[in-house]
Parts: structure tokens; C-alpha cells; sequence
């Protein structure tokens, strides 16, 4: 590791509250006692200053940069409705450690685009698993934490126990999210299933329509954040800011797409086959990994970690944030960026 706490301010970012270094930073605990009372509003930080773009395997991947060039790299992946302004607070955390910290648009989402119009619009987890191992391998990053929630975490777990190789440690919010399409099969508890409504509004032609336009779509993402965040005090900029996120031509394929594959009513693509038979059985994690429950999110699986914690063999530690709703890299940055360093020095 190179020159970690040597850094005093973020790297990269429009103008805003200068980053403190995490040394500074409460402890898990009271971070969380923060974020209840009112730490989950916007920091100052408008922004990521520039977006750059990259060629990686079926895409031209926007992302954004912050921190020393030849640092120890992050990816912090986002999930659905968001987009990389979730780690808006989060980056400049961790490039003032010293850390390269790289946010991807995932396919469908912001800058990112597909490099050939005659790609099938494909949202299965192993796809884009692999559009994050293309990046890593255009960047020429080797091996990298790799940090996400939602879509995000699923894809860092997919990627480290697949290709751990490539993932030096792990943060997963909500633990281990590899989807299993056969249990996805059966029905869960009622409260559950209530949750996840808009799943099966996008099984249905009156979600693909309502994803299709453009003022439903927009009013539908929000009210989920609404609902997966209830203790989140964010404003409406907040919001817009990553609701521009939304206009990418493909994302309500993108979207649709991955709703369907994971109820088994779309398929995939033949060629990602032998990566989910491998996915299907459940591959244990090994490298090091630190888990981060949500205590206000409706999809945060019952036991306090206990409900996956068998797949976890690496060295390991798991966190429930009280207080804290779906989008926890947004709402409570401080707790995520420390997570990311304590997996990274297991």
C-alpha cells in the first residue's frame, strides 16, 4: 500500500466539503447514530468532476475516477434504481486513504453504452459480472477490492467466488446475493414478496410500458427510494442527480431484462452457460470479505448475517447499520468506506 492517511482532501470531485481522513471518522456505531440524525443528507459534494470512458469487452463503460493513479484499487459497483452518484461521499473517503477508486455506470445506466446495436440487451448476473472483469482488464487492473450493493453486490460476489484471483477483498451490503434461479422459484414469506412488487410489475407489459416512458419511469424509481430508504432525509437534487442516469437508451431493456432472468420468464445467452451451472451451486466466498446489513431495508435477510454466513470461508466480519435503508453507501458513507479498508488489511 502506498501513502494511506497521507492524503487530506478528495481527489477529482467538484468543488464541495473537503473529505476528512477516515482516521477521523467514528467509530461503525456512532456513524450509524449519525446518519439517524440527519448524516444522510447530501455532504456538499455535487458531483463527480468528469466522467472518462473506456472499450471493455461489449461496452463503452463510463466511469469516474478519484484518487491516486497508482493507488490500490477500488471498484464500487451501484444497483438498481441508482447509479454511481451513490459513492458520490464514499470516493473521496477512501482516495484521501490513498486509494484509486473506480465507479462504474453497470450496462444500461448513465454513460455506458453498448459498442454494437445488435447485442441482445442481456441483464443476467454473470453478464455483468464479466463487464467488470472486461474493465478491470482494459484498465489494466489486476486484482482490486471490489465494494457494492443491490445489482452491485451481487456482481462482487459473483466475482469473487468465480474469479478470486481478481478480487483482493470484498464489501457486500446484504451479504451474499448470487441468484439462484431454481430457489427464486419458490414463494417467500408474504412480507417479503410485498417488497419486491415491482419485480413482478416488470413480469407484466404494463411494467415494460411504465419502464419504457419516461415521466413513469422516472416517478416509479422514485418512489422506490422512497420506500427502500425511509429514514433517508435526501432532497429532490439528490435524486435528479442520479434520475439522468436513467435517459441511457437501454436501460429499461437493461432493466426489464434482469427482473425477468432472476423469475426465470427471460432467458439468457447460451454463452454465459458454464457460468451460471457454477453460479447454481452456490460457490463459497474465500477471499476476505466484510458483510453490511441495512437495518431499515425491506430486502435485508432476516438473523443478522446468519442466513449466509456459511458461505463466507475467507476471513470475515459481518455489520447491521441501524437506521440505515437500502442505498447504504449513499446514506451512510462513512460506515462504507471503513468497511472497505478493514476488508482491504484482513
Amino acid at each position: 500500500m502506498i501513502g494511506r492517511r497521507t492524503f487530506s482532501k478528495a481527489l477529482g470531485l467538484s468543488t464541495g466539503t473537503a473529505a476528512a481522513s477516515l482516521a477521523g471518522l467514528a467509530t461503525p456505531s456512532t456513524a450509524s447514530a449519525a446518519a439517524r440524525s440527519g448524516a444522510g443528507k447530501p455532504a456538499g459534494l455535487t458531483s463527480f468532476e468528469s466522467l472518462k470512458q473506456v472499450k471493455a469487452g461489449l461496452l463503452d463503460i463510463g466511469y469516474a475516477e478519484v484518487g491516486p493513479a497508482h493507488g490500490p484499487v477500488v471498484i464500487c459497483l451501484h444497483g438498481w434504481p441508482y447509479d454511481i452518484h451513490s459513492f458520490v461521499d464514499v470516493a473521496p473517503l477512501l482516495a484521501a486513504e490513498g486509494y484509486r477508486v473506480i465507479v462504474p455506470h453497470l450496462r444500461g445506466h448513465g454513460t455506458t453504452r453498448f459498442l454494437s446495436a445488435l447485442t441482445f440487451r442481456n441483464a443476467q448476473q454473470s453478464a455483468i459480472a464479466l463487464d467488470i472483469i472486461a474493465l478491470m482488464d482494459a484498465l489494466t487492473i489486476e486484482s482490486a477490492v471490489l465494494a457494492g450493493f443491490d445489482w452491485g453486490s451481487r456482481t462482487a460476489d459473483i466475482i469473487a467466488a468465480l474469479w478470486p484471483e481478481r478480487c483482493k477483498a470484498l464489501v457486500s451490503v446484504g451479504g451474499y446475493l448470487i441468484t439462484n434461479l431454481a430457489a427464486n422459484l419458490e414463494p417467500l414469506a408474504p412480507a417479503a414478496e410485498h417488497a419486491w412488487w415491482y419485480q413482478y410489475y416488470f413480469a407484466t407489459e404494463r411494467g415494460r410500458l411504465a419502464m419504457e416512458d419516461r415521466t413513469k419511469r422516472h416517478d416509479l424509481n422514485r418512489l422506490v427510494w422512497d420506500t427502500v430508504s425511509p429514514t433517508w432525509d435526501f432532497d429532490d437534487a439528490t435524486f435528479e442527480r442520479t434520475a439522468a442516469s436513467f435517459e441511457n437508451p437501454d436501460y429499461a431493456d437493461i432493466v426489464i431484462h434482469n427482473y425477468r432472468w432472476r423469475l426465470s420468464l427471460a432467458a439468457g445467452e447460451r454463452r454465459y452457460d458454464r457460468f451460471e451451472k457454477r453460479l447454481a451451486a452456490r460457490p463459497v466466498i474465500e477471499v476476505p470479505a466484510i458483510t453490511l446489513d441495512a437495518e431499515r431495508d425491506p430486502f435485508t435477510a432476516p438473523g443478522d448475517g446468519s442466513s449466509y454466513r456459511d458461505r463466507f470461508a475467507g476471513a470475515y466480519d459481518h455489520r447491521t447499520l441501524k437506521g440505515i435503508g437500502h442505498n447504504l453507501p449513499q446514506e451512510a458513507p462513512a460506515d462504507f468506506a471503513r468497511a472497505v479498508v478493514d476488508a482491504d488489511r484482513f
